[in-house]
């Protein structure tokens, strides 16, 4: 019987109303057949992924949901369904959990299943549903409780009003700020009769520096060992404002040339990034055979020894190139860490030769009827597993490789390989490994590296809704799967030159209820004396430890793996777990949404004594959308983080910029209890991390969008000294002198950093501002948030072009205005309308 395909069915989706009833929302999924067959029958299935669980029971249009598990779920058809005959189209309605305010909140990567539930299953891709606009305020808002305003561009261009455009001699020309810059008045050429000057152990910063002058000039710079041009050196600089004395550097610039002393290898790095970021900012699109270089005198050390990136390559998985080019951004300014999240039950991503199976199955993504291939699709990965954004890994070679490019940048790769929860991709390629030796016969070979009961009964939901995500922490074969993981990539590491001393090992979000059904798990705490599931837990957090120590590798981890908890008044209470305080254990603590009640996490733990980054996610995670606005990629379930959050963060005071809670009420005093640093807790803190989680990261351009500017702003504020806001007790004062920075930093960008890279690695995918604009008076007004890109506009309808007028004041206009802001290369940003 001839049945549709996929390609032939179409569908729209729709958010009715956020408005429906309590923490509910009722959407609308419309399905048309374009194909000259009808849909018939009871055997298929319509496959979607969607980040908001559907009631069941509130689904109509002659079809059935079921939740199959993580963001996958389905719809079938009922006895009422009937035909849809061709040309025909249906409505199917059905209340979700929550709300959806974002186009990235859509169900995605629906497919058809023929024979579903059969052994002769086939799946038939349709793709991403047309999403309705969001129109109204009930499609807009989360809730009648959400204050928090959608972003128009008359909010914006309130927002910017206090931004004003720099003269360029009055805006800074090192990013992060140096400690101290006194610049001259004449200029020193740059040309390739220029030497560069370098004893032996500079030579790779000497080989850096002279690919980045060919990259600007064109032409090929020599070395020599002794003489005059730019000369690397080594030597003794003091700073007493610095987290990192061995990073400190000393930059000159005159007449005579250029002279680079660091206290190590890395801080001539260092400062041969800012004599990078006094080049002519033209020479990064347009190289120029000579190179003016200001005089200057600089003097300079960073604020944190960890200054960290995070990419979630789990999730979705990004290209080795997406990596390279994100490492070199990091160097640019000043970024040391890169935390690589390489696994997560979504996918696992680097070749452990050992265990090939974690690459041949955790890797890949698609339509699948037992999960022995493949793992099922997520974040709309959609039927086909080549050419998904949720299939992919590094191999061996593409590690060793990213190891020596980031080795080479002065940055270090910290792994993640995240356990026990977040490792649904491991478990079920054990799985594979397990039933091919047991049916060849290897029975104890088949157990070594296993990390599931088969028997366990265990109920439990993780946050990403897996139902079998956590693996079985008594079995022997998680240990040995753990230890023989590290074993292959501390290879890796040794090969490339690379070094290696911390292992993020994940640790967070393990569901309640994980491990109480399972039989080998209630009979080892049996055996061994432990009580419950809490202090099986610190079993295993004490075993990895050790495993850790025999190759000298300190134990990070997200802040669950330092805290516990305890009952009080029927509420669980978290605290520092003083079990581990000296155990080597690096927390990375992320979880501060304003008004959930757990702000302080990060100063109770460096009080503690644990050693501490900051990674919070009211500032730091940058996979959040920048604004409320539908069109603008990104969740916002911790709040809508844009570039002036993140340059806003106060690391050793968090509270100075809080003022309201996830849905813009007034936080009022909630905070006033909320621990402080003490004076030794303050030197727990070691740094700071962007975040960059991968849900909604389905490209290389949605990679780069989503990164930067914030991670300007992340450099800003994990290299430059404090900029004492939170000293200023007036809040008018403080909120003046906020805005009086904000502005030079938002001119930096504007007028330098942004032009700087829209000629980087051939163009590097920043998101381009919104334009903020309103009518008024017959006239359009208009701004920016990075003063300095160019505005163009049109009245007639159409999109702006490079050749549209250029706004350069207020101007008198008639009908509808559309403007966008464009790049020095001519990259338009999103255009927004105002008027009729």
């Amino acid at each position: 019987m001839s049945r549709p395909a996929g390609s032939q069915l179409k569908l729209s989706w729709e958010c009715v109303s956020n408005h429906y009833d309590g923490d509910t929302f009722l959407a609308r999924l419309t399905l048309t057949n374009h194909s000259d067959a009808p849909l018939t029958g009871t055997d298929w299935a319509l496959y979607f992924n969607t980040c908001r669980k559907i009631k069941p029971e509130t689904v109509t249009g002659g079809v059935a949901t079921s939740h199959v598990n993580g963001d996958l779920s389905k719809l079938t058809p009922t006895a009422e369904f009937g035909t849809l005959a061709p040309g025909e189209t249906r409505v199917i309605e059905y209340i979700g959990i929550f709300w959806v305010i974002q186009e990235t909140d859509a169900p995605l990567g629906f497919y058809i299943v023929y024979g579903d539930g059969s052994t002769t299953a086939r799946a038939e891709a349709i793709g991403d549903p047309t999403i309705v606009p969001f129109v109204r305020p009930e499609q807009r808002n989360r809730s009648l409780a959400d204050k928090v305003p959608l972003a128009t561009p008359e909010s914006r261009y309130a927002d910017n009003e206090q931004l004003t455009l720099l003269p360029a001699g009055e805006v800074g020309k090192i990013t992060p700020t140096p400690l101290e810059a006194s610049y001259g008045n004449g200029t020193f050429v740059i040309d390739r009769d220029t030497l560069v000057v370098f004893p032996a152990e500079l030579a790779a910063e000497a080989a850096f520096l002279r690919q980045s002058l060919k990259d600007l000039t064109g032409a090929d710079f020599h070395g020599a060992s002794a003489g005059k041009g730019i000369v690397l050196k080594l030597g003794k600089i003091d700073v007493a404002e610095t987290g990192a004395l061995a990073e400190a550097y000393t930059l000159a610039v005159n007449a005579g040339g250029v002279e680079i002393v660091g206290n190590s290898p890395a801080g001539v790095f260092n400062g041969i990034q800012s004599l990078r970021q006094l080049l002519p900012v033209a020479a990064w699109t347009n190289p120029q055979a000579v190179l003016a270089v200001p005089h200057v005198q600089v003097k300079d050390a960073p604020r944190f020894a960890y200054r960290g990136m995070h990419l979630d390559v789990g999730r979705n998985f990004s290209s080795k190139e997406t990596v390279l080019r994100l490492l070199d951004c990091m160097a640019l300014y000043k970024l040391n860490q890169f935390h690589f999240h390489l696994t997560d039950d979504e996918g696992w991503r680097l070749e452990i030769p050992t265990l090939p199976e974690l690459t041949e199955i955790g890797s890949k993504r698609g339509f699948t009827i037992d999960e022995r291939d493949n793992l099922v699709p997520c974040f709309g990965s959609g039927a086909e597993v080549e050419g998904s954004h949720g299939t992919g890994y590094y191999s061996r070679a593409d590690f060793i490789e990213i190891l020596k490019f980031a080795t080479a940048r002065h940055i270090e790769v910290v792994p993640e390989f995240d356990v026990p929860g977040h490792a649904r991709s491991a478990i079920k390629a054990m799985n594979v490994r397990y039933e091919r030796l047991v049916k060849a016969g290897k029975q104890a070979e088949a157990e070594q590296y296993l990390l599931a009961d088969f028997d366990d009964a265990s109920k439990y939901e993780s946050v990403q809704l897996w139902h079998d995500n956590v693996i079985c922490i008594a079995m022997e074969g998680g240990y040995n799967f753990i230890e023989t993981v590290i074993r292959d990539v501390k290879v890796m590491y040794d090969e490339a030159g690379a070094p290696w001393t911390t292992l993020h090992t994940g640790g967070d979000e393990v569901p309640a209820g994980a491990w109480e059904g399972s039989p080998k798990c209630q009979a080892f705490m049996q055996a061994n004396n432990l009580k419950n599931t809490r202090e099986l837990l610190d079993y295993f957090l004490g075993r990895y430890r050790d495993i850790l120590k025999k190759y000298n590798l300190t134990f990070g981890g997200w802040e669950e793996i330092a805290l516990t908890h305890e009952h009080v008044n029927g509420a669980n209470v978290h605290k520092p777990n003083p079990k581990f305080v000296n155990a080597n254990f690096q927390p990375y603590v992320w979880n501060n949404v304003w008004g959930w009640g757990q702000e302080d996490f990060a100063y109770q733990l460096a009080n503690a004594g644990y050693k501490v980054v900051l990674c919070n996610v009211t500032n730091l995670y940058f996979d959040l959308a920048y604004e409320k606005d539908p069109k603008e990629p990104g969740y916002y379930w911790g709040g809508f983080i844009n570039t002036r959050k993140a340059y806003e963060f106060c690391p050793l005071d968090i509270y100075t910029t809080a003022t309201l809670n996830l849905f813009g009420h007034d936080l009022g005093d909630s905070l006033k209890d909320k621990a402080r640093l003490t004076a030794e807790g303050t030197k727990n803190v070691i740094g700071l991390q962007g975040e960059l989680w991968a849900e909604n990261a389905r490209s290389s351009a949605r990679v780069e969008h989503l990164a930067m500017p914030r991670i300007i702003a992340l450099g800003e504020r994990a290299w430059a000294k404090d900029p004492g806001w939170t000293f200023i007790a007036d809040k008018a004062a403080r909120d003046a002198k906020m805005d009086a920075d904000w502005n030079q930093f938002a001119n930096r960008l504007g007028q330098r950093e942004l032009a700087r890279l829209d000629g980087f690695l051939g163009g590097y995918g920043y998101r381009v501002p919104v334009p903020g604009a309103k009518l008024e008076g017959g006239k359009l007004y208009a701004n920016l948030e990075s003063p300095g890109l160019t505005l163009r506009y049109t009245t007639d309808g159409s999109e702006p072009t490079a050749a549209s007028s250029a706004y350069t004041g207020p101007v008198a206009v008639s009908g509808t205005v559309t403007i966008a802001a464009f790049t020095s290369t001519n990259r338009r940003g999103r255009a927004v309308q105002v008027g009729a």
